[in-house]
């Protein structure tokens, strides 16, 4: 009996040792389900939550991005500012779309490694003050290097003479990069030229005078122009135009020589005119001379020749018989008083023959306009005419000045036709 009684108590003692400690996790754990209450923060400011700055393309892929925004779409719309050619936007679901279709670089609407930016927008379609604006960046790639090309506006080979100006512009037909630098090698030294240093830059250049030189063997020269052009990865192309240049005419210059040699020659004429009215003068005289002691010896023998004959007293007539004697005395003083010029006469003939000659010739290659094709054979024909000239009477006492006569007297003799028939040839 007290052992069961000792049971039922020791039963009854755990019983409440348990209901204890099960009330005590009962008051811990409303503890922790019941802590202060903290407010909410709500979003107020409209913004795009996965905004990405900057997408990298390559080309032939496709982009597709989900704009999303804080709020319910449904009452927005989505705009874009700037877009490269073939970006789209779904206004309603702010969906990005673009296929990098390579035919935009080929025909140069889109452009590699050049950053595009975009404007992207979101606005309110009942409040248009609810409104956000940013902006995304992008940047197309390709694996396909295409290098850029030199185009000259002109074609490769030139024809030029030495005088003539060259104008030409270099244009680029761009590929993945664009051209950053121009860079020329010739295969002559040359000078005095416009440089090209970027795309569409100009070039010019006179060829000079002197481009061919006078101990040159080649009758023309190539000038081989290299247009060597290079983008940022050292990419390059190389265009090519040959000049051919011929030797010209510098008519400045030209035009000058040919006015000194005519100027020469008609002072060189000028003095054979002057010469000649001289030397002809003194002809002219001597023969006056002759004719007087002709005369007079003629006179004499016909005088004598009627006393001896016709005479009426015998002093007459011995007289008569004396007077021939006395003119055929007259001839050696003739001769030594007044000799015969053949040599002064044939001179003076030589000289007439070349003034002409001369004059001939100033006429025939005189210039015609600045710039005669024929300049150079003229001066050369006038300049050779004139130095065989002055061999042929090298020896001739040249009259510069003589103050007995003047240019205008010899200018008038010269051209008178007395003189011009005494000194015609005669064909019998």
């Amino acid at each position: 009996m007290k052992k069961l009684i000792l049971l039922l108590s020791v039963l009854l003692f755990s019983q409440l040792k348990a209901q204890e400690q099960s009330d005590t996790i009962i008051v811990k754990q409303d503890t922790v389900l019941t802590p202060a209450s903290e407010p909410l923060d709500i979003d107020t400011i409209l913004r795009v939550i996965n905004l990405n700055p900057f997408f990298t393309i390559q080309v032939d892929s496709t982009l597709t991005y989900d704009f999303q925004i804080n709020r319910p779409t449904e009452n927005y719309f989505f705009y874009l500012k700037n877009a490269p050619i073939g970006v789209k936007l779904d206004k309603n679901t702010g969906l990005l779309y673009f296929k990098a279709d390579k035919s935009y670089f080929k025909s140069g609407k889109l452009k590699y490694d050049i950053p595009y930016a975009v404007e992207l927008g979101v606005q309110n379609l009942r409040n248009a003050e609810d409104r956000f604006e940013s902006s995304f960046t992008l940047l197309f790639y390709s694996t396909e290097v295409i290098v850029s090309k030199l185009k000259p506006t002109i074609g490769n080979i030139m024809f030029l003479e030495e005088g003539d100006s060259i104008r030409f512009r270099v244009q680029c037909e761009e590929g993945s990069f664009p051209v950053e630098q121009i860079t020329i090698i010739t295969n002559e030294p040359i000078s005095n030229f416009k440089t090209v240093v970027r795309c569409n830059d100009e070039f010019a250049w006179m060829v000079p005078y002197d481009f061919i030189r006078d101990n040159d063997t080649a009758k023309q020269k190539i000038l081989a122009l290299q247009f060597i052009g290079a983008d940022k990865f050292r990419n390059r192309d190389t265009a090519l135009v040959k000049l051919i240049i011929k030797p010209g005419i510098n008519y400045i210059q030209k035009n000058l020589e040919h006015q000194q040699v005519a100027a020469e020659m008609k002072k060189y004429i000028t003095n054979l005119k002057l010469t000649f009215y001289v030397i002809s003068t003194n002809i002219k005289n001597n023969k006056s001379t002759r004719t007087g002691f002709d005369i007079t010896g003629s006179s004499t023998a016909m005088l004598g020749t009627i006393l001896s004959t016709a005479g009426e007293s015998v002093s007459a007539k011995n007289f008569g018989k004396v007077l021939p004697s006395v003119g055929l005395t007259l001839v050696p003083v003739k001769e030594a008083v007044a000799p015969n010029k053949v040599q002064e006469q044939n001179t003076a003939s030589q000289v007439r023959a070349t003034i002409k000659r001369l004059d001939y010739m100033l006429t025939e290659n005189m210039m015609i306009g600045d710039k005669d094709p024929d300049i150079l054979v003229k001066t050369r024909k006038l300049r050779d005419e004139l130095k065989q000239s002055q061999l042929q009477l090298v020896d001739l006492p040249m009259v510069e000045f003589d103050p007995r006569y003047s240019q205008e007297q010899a200018e008038k003799y010269f051209n008178n036709p007395k003189v011009n028939k005494k000194y015609r040839l005669k064909v019998n």
